[in-house]
Parts: structure tokens; C-alpha cells; sequence
């Protein structure tokens, strides 16, 4: 009688599926709601954890999309990360109240639905649930930040300007890492409070050609700039720059580095050794508000996330196959003029996204045993269109004469133009790939 006395007091606290309430919801709270959002929305909705932080709570993960148990050719891989820290949990509930937003709209909004269509959204609301029990509701308390063996996951990655990999790694970070070598994400943000202000790699320096001007700059700059201004502009505040006293960023945005080096965080190692480019988003001038600062922080970042999670489908994606309809796995990738620490690879399906902003950019692809094949390529503006434009790569064997262009390839958002036959095998291995 009691257990069914206290099951009833619990569920008049939460929210159903389609009203949650602007408030703080405790690790007990969270998972039953992520188990109804599950049970309501089973079509676009899986829930699974990734692992256990170190007093033994999941670290659950919903997926939402068209296909959410698996990952279909050509559907990018988009994630949010909140609760990082476990005393900053305006993420927390953001990240909740996006998925109400996103699964009760779904084919009843177009932007939502186009954006379930065409990517699949993975969203861990906290990576810190330990530090979030642990925390207490002051604005700039640390009281709950670190995880419960009192370490600071976002200084506990793999660094890749230092070398650092015999540094134990945390129950919750090791979880992250098998998360990524799981799922090909594409594009990233993890949510943070104390300031409000995206910030993009890198965040650490070995003061080598990366350090310039007070900023460590990656080959993807042009790029990060981009998507941290995206979600800077598309906030109702964000972009002035001073939404909190003392601090100034232009455009709202700044460079991890130039801001304070960092050893060890997590969006550095997103984009080096993950190929999946992430920025950290600042959310909250105070890292715990009150409860009735909660909607308003929601009405101003809801349209900051949603641009965000469009930009996915910036750039080219693909498949590298050989000349039998073969999918190369692990094909080396490389952009002219980008000379990634470590280079973007196919994944174990044979595919390839690379984030890049339009204009005209050579490829090169290599795979031992296989001719080099280069190729230049005009690339539009793919969030407009929810997709990114779609270049497949044929290697032919050594014994082959090299395949070479050095003319623009001017490509078309709805599928691959290429030439010939290639164009006959090429359709053939993607309508066999949708199949299965």
C-alpha cells in the first residue's frame, strides 16, 4: 500500500508527455519521464543508457527521428550533452523541454518534422546526474559540480595537445568515449551555465601554428565561427555580448582558448578524435536560477537550439565504395587547406560527412591498394534543404588509370550526379543500403 501511495504522490509531480512543468526534476523524476515520453511517441522515440556514472545511475540517452533504433545512409548524426557539470542545470531542463517540444510536434510542425526526417537527435539531458543530486540551489556555488569521486569532467578527456592518456578516466567520461565509437555524430553542443556565450574549439594549445593571435585556431574555424554565431544570433541575447554583468564577447561568441586553455575537455576531443564538430554553449548567467526564471530561458534559447540542430546538414556526405559496389570503410577523407590533426575517415558504413560552409572545396580520397581520387566540388548551403549535398567517391585499384577532376562539380542537394556508370552502381549500393 505504501509503494502505491508513493508511486501516486511521484506521478502528480511529474508532467505528462505532452505538459512538462518548468522546474527542477530530480534523477528518479527524469528517467519516468523519459520512459513516457518512450511509451507515448514509440515510432520516433528509443531510450536507452549509454552507462552509469559513478553511484551507479543511468546516463540515459532518447533518440528521436524517423528510424530511432538505427542509423539509415545518408541521416546524420546530431547530439545534445547537458548536466555536464552538476551544479549547472539550466541545460538539464532544457534539453527536457526540448523533447516535449520536438515530440509533440512532430507532423503537426513542418520544421520538426523535417528536421525527424532527415537527422536523428540524441539527446542525454545529464552526464552528471551524481554532481546534480549532490548540488545546492545557489547561483554561483560549485557545490555539485564535479562528479562524486570529485573530478571535473569536462578536464578528464583525452587531451590532444598534451599527453595525458594515463589519467584515470572517469565512469561518466569512458561512457561518452563508447558512446562516440558507437554512433558517427556529425554535430555536436553541450550545455553549460555561469555565462552565456558560445564557445568553439580548440581549447587547449601546444603553442605550435594552431596558436594565433591569442586564439587557437582549428582547420575547421571558418566553420566553428559559423555554428557558434547560429546559435549566438538566433538567441534573444546571446549576440549583444553582455548579457551578464562584467562580461563583454563580441557577437557572443569566442574561442575556448583566447577565453581561458582548457586541458581535457570535451569538445576538443569531439572534433580531434571523433570527427564531430562541438561547441559549448553558456546558457545561464546563474548556474542554478529560480524556477521561475525557467521560462523564460527557455523562450530565449528554444529558437537558438532549433537553428542549431539545422546546421547538421551544412556540407557533403556520402559514401566511398570500389569499383564491385564495395563500401570502403576507414577511406581517408582530406579537404585542401584543412589539415585536420587527425583526418576525417569513412565510418564502418562507408560513409563520410564533412561540415563545410558553401563555396568551392577539392577532396581527395585515399585507401591503400586504390588510385587517389581527387575532386573539386561547388558546395551549396544544405539547411535550407535539410540535407547536406550528397558526393559518392568510386576508388578504382592501383592497376587502374587514376581518376581525376579539376573542374567544379556543381551538385545537387537530392542525390549524387556522376558520371556514367558510376551513376547506374552508385544508385544500385544506396537503394540496397535504404532496404536493409
Amino acid at each position: 500500500m505504501m509503494v502505491f501511495v508513493a508511486y501516486l504522490f511521484l506521478w502528480s509531480w511529474l508532467p505528462s508527455a505532452q505538459c512538462l512543468s518548468f522546474r527542477y526534476h530530480d534523477s528518479v523524476e527524469m528517467e519516468q519521464y523519459l520512459k513516457d515520453i518512450n511509451t507515448t511517441y514509440p515510432t520516433i522515440t528509443h531510450l536507452h543508457s549509454i552507462g552509469q556514472s559513478v553511484q551507479g545511475r543511468e546516463l540515459w540517452v532518447l533518440i528521436l527521428g524517423q528510424h530511432p533504433r538505427e542509423h539509415r545512409t545518408g541521416i546524420p548524426e546530431f547530439k545534445y550533452v547537458g548536466n555536464m557539470h552538476g551544479n549547472e542545470v539550466v541545460g538539464r531542463v532544457l534539453l527536457l523541454q526540448l523533447i516535449d517540444y520536438l515530440t509533440s510536434r512532430y507532423l503537426t510542425d513542418s520544421f520538426v518534422t523535417h528536421l525527424l526526417n532527415s537527422s536523428r537527435v540524441h539527446i542525454l539531458p545529464s552526464m552528471n546526474p551524481d554532481g546534480f543530486e549532490s548540488s545546492t540551489r545557489d547561483c554561483m556555488n560549485i557545490v555539485g559540480r564535479y562528479n562524486k569521486n570529485g573530478v571535473d569532467l569536462n578536464r578528464n578527456f583525452p587531451d590532444v595537445f598534451e599527453m595525458n592518456n594515463k589519467q584515470q578516466r572517469e565512469k561518466e567520461v569512458t561512457a561518452i568515449i563508447d558512446w562516440l565509437n558507437t554512433e558517427t555524430f556529425v554535430l555536436s553542443a553541450n550545455l553549460h551555465g555561469g555565462a552565456v556565450v558560445a564557445s568553439y574549439s580548440y581549447d587547449n594549445s601546444n603553442s605550435g601554428s594552431e596558436l594565433q593571435g591569442g586564439s587557437s585556431v582549428a582547420p575547421d574555424n571558418d566553420v566553428f565561427i559559423h555554428l557558434a554565431k547560429t546559435y549566438s544570433f538566433n538567441h534573444t541575447d546571446m549576440h549583444k555580448g553582455n548579457a551578464c554583468s562584467g562580461s563583454y564577447f563580441l557577437d557572443g561568441i569566442t574561442n575556448g582558448y583566447q577565453w581561458y586553455p582548457l586541458s581535457g575537455g570535451m569538445q576538443d576531443y569531439n572534433y580531434v578524435r571523433a570527427q564531430c564538430l562541438e561547441i559549448t554553449l553558456e546558457i545561464s548567467c546563474c548556474k542554478y536560477p529560480q524556477e521561475s526564471e525557467l521560462p523564460a530561458l527557455w523562450e530565449a534559447n528554444k529558437p537558438a537550439l532549433l537553428a542549431y540542430m539545422k546546421q547538421v546538414h551544412l556540407g557533403v556526405k556520402g559514401v566511398v565504395m570500389d569499383t564491385n559496389g564495395n563500401l570502403v570503410q576507414n577511406a581517408v577523407i582530406e579537404v585542401a587547406g584543412r589539415n585536420n590533426l587527425n583526418p576525417f575517415r569513412t565510418d564502418r558504413n562507408g560513409e563520410y560527412y564533412r561540415l563545410l560552409l558553401p563555396g568551392t572545396y577539392t577532396f581527395t580520397v585515399t585507401y591503400p591498394g586504390y588510385q587517389a581520387l581527387t575532386q573539386t566540388l561547388s558546395v551549396p548551403y544544405g539547411p535550407e534543404t535539410f540535407s547536406a549535398v550528397t558526393q559518392n567517391f568510386l576508388l578504382q585499384t592501383t592497376t587502374q588509370l587514376p581518376a581525376s577532376t579539376t573542374e567544379p562539380v556543381h551538385k545537387n542537394n537530392s542525390a549524387a550526379l556522376m558520371a556514367n556508370t558510376v551513376t547506374a552502381l552508385t544508385a544500385l549500393v544506396i537503394q540496397r543500403l535504404l532496404r536493409s
